[in-house]
């Protein structure tokens, strides 16, 4: 665990929508991952990003429509499976906790019944899937991309728990720890959870851009202050934080399309990220 506060997870992050559509990429297996892979027109890999998906996994419907996304904007994006297999089902989307204007009208027996599946679900999941097990995948695969041929400047773009992994990405190459070096050039973060201020945020040493909601119940306005804050005490290091009114914890993977204002909201984070990975991830080779 990183030094600092940490920020809980509630069945807020199992809330949110799946959306439509067709995801355009195909499967490969990437140093040892299942990985989708969604190519730019070309396939150039000069500008490649590595998505860390939220505990529904890579092949979340949401997660590989928005890397097609990425990939239309010119960059070569990776959606590897990091929890091996083990993601959680879509089922939870509706069944745990519903987009936030449903939730005012569940009952308060629901709500308890919400938490207790939170507890004996989610717990057990975030203890096999912690920090010790998952950063070593993702430090090696991003040495794995590192090494394909083609590739120049890497980017990591996470949501919800692969929020926070980004972020870690952001401190740049890991030289401490015996085989573990990782790091990415350039990372964008979108509601990240279990985050720990101000450990997580202290050693970030790469272009870091953060997507917020004001109503995010895994980051509360204090703990977005004190975010806001430390980065804001880094003068030398590019970063910035967008706050995104009304939106609650997964609306940048998982808005409620039915609201104008959600999607648009959504619709906004993903420009932001890529706008962050077009200015940052910019190759010496352009």
């Amino acid at each position: 665990m990183s030094e600092g506060e940490k920020t809980g997870m509630s069945s807020c992050c199992l809330s949110g929508s799946l959306h439509e559509g067709t995801p355009t990429g195909r499967v490969d297996n990437i140093g040892g991952l299942d990985t989708y892979i969604a190519e730019p027109r070309g396939g150039s890999k000069t500008k490649s990003i590595i998505f860390i998906s939220d505990i529904f996994g890579w092949s979340f419907p949401n997660t590989r429509l928005l890397a097609d996304q990425y990939a239309l904007a010119g960059f070569y994006t990776y959606v590897p499976d990091f929890h091996e297999g083990d993601s959680l089902p879509i089922s939870f989307l509706q069944n745990i906790e519903p987009p936030l204007k449903k939730q005012e009208q569940l009952t308060v027996a629901e709500k308890a019944t919400n938490a207790a599946v939170v507890s004996t679900t989610l717990g057990p999941w975030l203890v096999k899937h912690r920090e010790a097990v998952t950063k070593p995948l993702i430090d090696g695969f991003v040495n794995t991309v590192r090494m394909v041929p083609g590739t120049d400047k890497i980017g990591a773009v996470g949501f919800c728990w692969g929020g926070r992994y980004a972020i870690l990405q952001a401190h740049g190459p890991d030289l401490v720890t015996p085989g573990a070096i990782g790091g990415v050039d350039v990372a964008f973060a979108a509601h990240p959870s279990l985050v720990a201020v101000p450990g997580d945020f202290d050693p970030v040493s790469r272009p870091l851009s953060l997507a917020f909601g004001t109503k995010d119940s895994l980051l509360d306005e204090a703990t977005r202050g004190k975010i806001i804050d430390l980065m804001a005490s880094k003068k030398d290091l590019a970063h910035e934080i967008r706050l995104y009114e009304d939106q609650v914890h997964g609306f940048a993977l998982r808005s409620d399309w039915s609201s104008e204002k959600d999607k648009k909201a959504m619709d906004d984070a993903t420009r932001q990220g890529i706008e962050w990975m077009e200015k940052y991830l910019r190759s010496g080779k352009e």
